[in-house]
């Protein structure tokens, strides 16, 4: 049995609580049938979790963010999302919250501040982190709350996102809900400690574990962890004891778990005894119970009704396609200084005043005067404050801007893109610098999962760049030098610059900040001190999606970025004879295949040179798109140049060798000769 405390709860608030604890059981023994029934794919139930989803959305206040999971539909009901619209939802309906793009609960709501889930589960605690970071950076008295389940502790994001939590003193709720299983595999294959919570104490935070059972105990515990959180700007872990009386999913059945167990927690059972004591109490009626019973019953039958009379699905490629990115606001009276710079003449700035800058001079001058410009934008990244960054670029940065601003972070690279995407959906904008680009493979999950398809699985934007120190040529090995922009550019929703030139260095970097799409800005180490040339002094963009042309010729095309730009001009100055022309493609998602066509027109040979190894490199899909669209304008194979498909050397003999300057020459007369 449980022991219900109803403290100072009134009869009304009481009776409340049964209606909002009732409601999302009844949903779920109507969406069993339906199963059985065929009229629904697939479904995770909660049933015997419930009072834990209902409980914590009734303690916190309707404008802060939950990140939930696929058992709890007491989240989504509790802040009154209406059935109907959860079931096209469910079904995969156009007219669902997510227009038939994801299942289940994979999707939030702005309105309703719920953020939806991806199925890696643990990402979902790092967003909590940034939306209260935003709290704490704008003077709210909000918190933000996460759920987890036990399985999901044993993830690295977990670790990330509380110690995270931890060290910046964030106002975050994490939440277990500890039902016994993680789909299959019992606690004690999971973890060796006696409690979850116990682990609190080892990142300095404070935690309780409750009866996630009792919907008073959760409501209880949680409005108390709220004010004291909002009080002492810190984090909380919550672990709620429980058990899920059906499977993880309705195919994977139960027969791996005891029957004894079933038999104890049905005793458990957070809705009848909630009803039971309500009844004892006097607070309710047998008649009122089945008067409410039957209420929701017809709730559920009419809101299924309009659900499944939802509008068949018509498929629109061009729909699809532009909701991979979130417009562009086309007036916005914060960027009136910008100046659009394009097709510029290297040494005559459009008449504008500039002075001569180094590449790595003019991605700081970018962040300058972006965080001027933009006083919601918060940069982040390992050492970047006192210590100005591993290379100096933001230097000075946090005596200007404030160690609010300009944040050293642990080195917790998951955690940091997910509170950056929190941070973007409470209004800021985020700057987050890997302090290498290969360092990106550890926050891999949370830049491709979540960044890049929030906006097209639920309509949020994510307004983050992350910069990407990239590269080889300054012999710094294998884990410090590699080219990995193409594992980028396979995902749609990001978009991927990588400029070559200190001009096009600031003009991008700001344009990548003012976009409210996830951006990831790649800039060459081995440029930032030994290329300068002519940089506005004034506030401009250079257009995302734009190629540029650095010079033009007839013989060749040399399609190039980043470091290749300047192979490809090195080569061309010590080749008169030859005429090459060279098209800079700034950014590599989305492509500018007009330019790219263009070229192709003017010369008929193309020599694509990029510094990532030849397999899986951009190369590939750029040869290809030729070979499908100006198969009639070339006079010869299209010829890929890239770096040895190897890692990246240390010894700088070695490293030259497998770096694709070393075959330029080759593939050139390869493709003049043909």
């Amino acid at each position: 049995m449980i022991y219900f405390e109803r403290k100072d709860l009134s009869n009304e608030q009481l009776g409340g609580f049964y209606k909002k604890l009732l409601l999302p059981r009844m949903i779920e023994e109507k969406m069993l049938v339906l199963l059985r029934q065929g009229k629904i794919s697939k479904w995770f139930s909660g049933i015997g979790q419930e009072a834990i989803a209902v409980g914590a959305t009734l303690a916190l206040n309707d404008d802060e963010w939950i990140m939930p999971l696929h058992r709890n539909l007491g989240v989504f009901t509790t802040r009154n999302m209406r059935l109907y619209k959860l079931f096209m939802q469910w079904q995969g309906s156009a007219d669902g919250y997510s227009k038939g793009r994801e299942r289940s609960f994979h999707f939030g709501n702005r309105e309703h501040h719920i953020c939806g889930m991806i199925s890696h589960l643990g990402p979902q605690m790092a967003i909590a982190d940034g939306v209260a970071l935003a709290h704490k950076l704008k003077r709210e008295n909000k918190v933000a709350l996460a759920f987890t389940g036990e399985g999901g502790t044993s993830e690295g994001d977990f670790h990330e996102a509380l110690n995270v939590a931890a060290v910046w003193d964030l106002p975050v709720i994490f939440l277990i809900e500890n039902n016994g299983y993680g789909l299959s595999t019992p606690v004690h294959e999971q973890y060796r400690c006696a409690n979850l919570v116990d682990r609190a104490i080892g990142y300095g935070m404070e935690g309780v574990q409750i009866d996630g059972n009792n919907i008073l105990t959760v409501y209880d515990t949680i409005k108390g962890v709220r004010e004291y959180c909002i009080k002492q700007q810190k984090p909380y872990l919550i672990e709620c004891m429980t058990f899920r009386m059906r499977g993880h999913e309705e195919a994977s059945g139960t027969k791996y778990i005891p029957a004894e167990l079933f038999d104890r927690w049905k005793e458990k059972d957070p809705v009848i005894n909630f009803e039971n004591y309500l009844l004892n109490k006097e607070v309710l009626s047998n008649e009122e119970v089945e008067s409410i019973k039957e209420a929701i019953k017809k709730y559920i039958e009419e809101e299924l009704a309009v659900g499944f009379a939802a509008s068949f699905t018509i498929v629109n490629t061009e729909n699809e396609l532009k909701d991979i990115y979130f417009d562009k606001p086309t007036v916005n009276n914060q960027l009136s200084a910008i100046k659009a710079i394009d097709n510029y003449e290297p040494l005559t700035i459009n008449g504008q005043q500039s002075t001569d800058k180094r590449f790595i001079n003019a991605i700081s001058d970018a962040l300058k005067q972006s965080m001027q410009q933009h006083p919601n934008l918060i940069l982040m990244g390992q050492d970047i404050a006192e210590y100005g960054g591993a290379f100096k670029i933001t230097e000075g940065f946090v005596n200007i801007f404030g160690k609010e601003r300009v944040r050293n972070t642990p080195i917790c690279e998951s955690a940091i893109v997910g509170a950056a995407l929190g941070l973007s959906m409470e209004g800021f904008k985020v700057m987050m610098e890997m302090q290498f680009a290969d360092f990106a493979s550890v926050g891999f999950n949370q830049i491709i999962n979540n960044l890049a398809k929030i906006h097209y699985r639920w309509n949020e934007n994510a307004d983050v760049v992350i910069r990407m120190p990239t590269g080889a040529g300054v012999g710094a090995g294998p884990f410090h030098s590699q080219s990995n922009e193409a594992w980028f550019t396979h995902t749609p929703g990001l978009k991927v610059l990588y400029p070559s030139s200190p001009i096009d260095a600031k003009g991008l970097l700001i344009a990548a900040i003012n976009d409210p799409n996830p951006v990831l800005y790649f800039e060459h180490k081995a440029l930032y001190r030994s290329i300068s040339g002519n940089v506005p002094d004034e506030y401009y963009e250079i257009e995302i999606g734009k190629a540029r042309i650095v010079q033009y010729g007839e013989d060749i095309s040399i399609i190039t970025y980043g470091s290749g730009v300047h192979w490809a001009t090195e080569y061309a100055n010590a080749h008169p004879d030859i005429s090459i022309e060279i098209l800079d493609l700034r950014t590599l998602l989305p492509l500018d295949y007009n330019a790219i066509k263009e070229s192709v027109e003017r010369t008929g040979k193309v020599l694509i040179l990029h510094e990532d190894t030849l397999i899986g490199g951009i190369g590939g899909e750029i040869s290809a798109w030729i070979n499908e669209h100006c198969y009639e304008l070339l006079d010869a194979p299209v010829i890929r140049c890239a770096s040895l498909d190897t890692p990246i050397p240390f010894n700088s003999e070695l490293e030259k060798n497998f770096l694709a300057k070393a075959r330029l020459d080759e593939s050139v007369m390869k493709l003049i000769n043909y």
